[in-house]
């Protein structure tokens, strides 16, 4: 299933998540850091959820309360929450 979530707080504009079965397949992340966006992304690919939830949330970004990771963190708890 494809998820859209537009994050708050940060550069980046949209996430798009591919998820099965509580994993995720695949990320793409629009705007923000490219390459540290890329990374994350590579590293989240087949992870369950709850995992990449507990590992990111609460990051922040300078002297931001919010981060794109902690963003991806709040993304994914709001899948969790319609699903």
């Amino acid at each position: 299933m494809t998820y859209e979530y537009y994050p708050r707080g940060v550069c980046s504009r949209k996430m798009i998540f591919d998820i099965e079965n509580g994993v995720i397949m695949s990320m793409e992340v629009i705007g923000g850091c490219n390459g540290n966006l890329k990374g994350i992304s590579s590293l989240v690919n087949g992870m369950k959820l709850q995992d990449v939830i507990s590992r990111l949330e609460g990051i922040t970004c300078g002297s931001k309360p919010t981060s794109c990771p902690a963003q991806i963190a709040e993304a994914l708890k709001k899948y969790l929450a319609e699903n």
